[in-house]
């Protein structure tokens, strides 16, 4: 294990630290309902729409927690919370992170609170950090009937680091700051439907074509060689933009150098091309016709490519994932406020893999725009010895959003550092785990089966030194 950095130590202890609220005074819009008249407060909520950047933060009454005003926040920002008071509680700098980094995320630009009369002096120095971590435009919404009650918050504002500018004195006035209503569309996204393919042969890959349309039915073929065609087309698109071109007057080599194995470089990028392939995979079934396309695709390009002869019985991706659908997502996030569980709980539906194996990620193992997820788990287990490839996963793109809160999320945390885990403790003890699970609901099928490493992982090819076989540009049958 190599040491960070220090460049990385230095950038993560600088985002660790907390901006001072009263360095720069922050500009902060102020309503003023001297009448306390509920159209306001209805206006206010119809005024939110999380998809526009915009939301409005209704404080939980009686209350005078930091957390449960940062809970609050979240809530507003469709982040229900846990259920079940086992799976966990978070505190409130955690809390106020991951507010902070949803926001960033998200893009949240308008933020109405309401009741802010009543808001406490800590209260308020957290919303103004929270505006300058963030640059959001934030307005005040104030029950002032008294002019006393209007110089106290007034004074409170300054204290707490905020410029207060008086917008809209009066209901009138405040509807028409407050502006109309968004419209906006409420419920969940539809169910996710998927065309759902018969058991397939496990045939090698000269025959697997020809035994598909044998036994299947015509529509049942022609969802298969769909799949089929797209793993045979990804792979010649691969090779052809990854590996050098092979001169045509290769000398004829002996038999004993026919084929030449991948390199580590080669086999980490082979499992990110496997793990592309197959992420959005919606059963094992399709997974199955995928691989037998690309590994014909592989050898018309001169290009051996194993697979485990178990593959539907293994690990990884497209056998143990579930596709990241706009209903999966939501749920994920209507369910999951803290940013690392709710990125690890995606991991696990789109890695497929076991979750020791994924509590290895490393901070700094989110590459590529927060598109792959790279374990080095040969290197944690076995110090000293000389690398090996590593585990690559595809991070498909409705989950990249939920990496990036997370890394962030985890950076901004003290003492932490990009060799530092991701998902530490967050999959924590037995209990716990199975009531962060149960408040997902969601099946995950990567918990129901454990058959050793995943297959893309078992996976090796190897370069022929034999002319390729002539193809056309789609697979014709064997």
């Amino acid at each position: 294990m190599t040491a960070p950095k220090f460049s990385s130590i230095a950038r993560t202890r600088a985002e660790s630290r907390p901006m001072p609220a009263t360095s720069v005074k922050r500009p902060v819009r102020l309503l003023l309902d001297t009448d306390d008249d509920h159209a306001v407060d209805r206006s206010a909520h119809q005024w939110a729409d999380p998809a526009r950047r915009r939301i409005t933060v209704e404080p939980t009454p009686h209350t005078t927690s930091p957390a449960h005003l940062a809970l609050d926040v979240l809530r507003a920002m469709g982040r229900e919370g846990y259920f079940r008071p086992e799976a966990e509680r978070m505190s409130t700098n955690p809390a106020w992170r991951a507010v902070t980094c949803w926001t960033l995320t998200t893009g949240i630009r308008d933020v109405i609170v309401l009741r802010a009369h009543r808001l406490s002096a800590e209260r308020l120095r957290r919303l103004a950090v929270w505006v300058a971590q963030t640059g959001i435009r934030l307005t005040l919404l104030a029950h002032t009937p008294q002019r006393d009650g209007e110089r106290s918050l007034l004074e409170h504002l300054t204290a707490a680091g905020l410029d207060p500018q008086v917008a809209a004195r009066g209901t009138t006035c405040v509807l028409d700051a407050i502006g109309p209503a968004a419209g906006r569309r409420t419920g969940s996204p539809p169910h996710d439907h998927t065309y759902r393919l018969p058991p397939l042969p496990h045939s090698p890959v000269p025959v697997f074509r020809e035994d598909c349309r044998r036994r299947l039915n015509p529509a049942d073929f022609a969802h298969t060689d769909g799949q089929y065609r797209a793993g045979y087309a990804a792979a010649r698109t691969w090779l052809a933009r990854t590996q050098p071109p092979r001169p045509e007057n290769t000398p004829t080599t002996s038999r004993r150098d026919e084929r030449t194995p991948f390199s580590l470089q080669q086999t980490e990028a082979l499992r990110l091309f496997l793990a592309r392939l197959t992420v959005s995979s919606p059963s094992p079934q399709h997974t199955l016709a995928r691989v037998r396309g690309a590994q014909a695709g592989f050898l018309s390009r001169s290009t051996l490519l194993d697979v485990p002869h178990d593959l539907t019985t293994r690990t990884g991706p497209g056998i143990t994932t579930k596709p990241l659908t706009p209903q999966t997502v939501h749920t994920i996030t209507t369910r999951l406020p803290n940013p690392l569980r709710a990125a690890a709980i995606a991991a696990l539906l789109f890695t497929g893999t076991d979750t020791s194996l994924l509590s290895m990620t490393q901070t700094a193992g989110i590459e590529h725009a927060h598109s792959t997820l790279a374990i080095d788990r040969d290197s944690r287990i076995n110090i000293g010895e000389p690398p090996g490839p590593r585990h690559m996963y595809a991070v498909p793109p409705r989950a990249r959003p939920l990496l990036q809160t997370a890394v962030a999320f985890r950076r901004r945390t003290p003492r932490t550092y990009d060799h530092h885990g991701l998902f530490a403790n967050c999959f924590g003890t037995t209990p716990r785990f199975e009531a962060l699970i149960a408040d997902v609901g969601l099946p995950i099928p990567a918990l129901a089966r454990h058959a050793g490493d995943d297959w893309h992982t078992a996976t090796h090819a190897w370069h022929l030194h034999t002319p390729a076989p002539r193809t056309s540009d789609f697979p014709a049958p064997f």
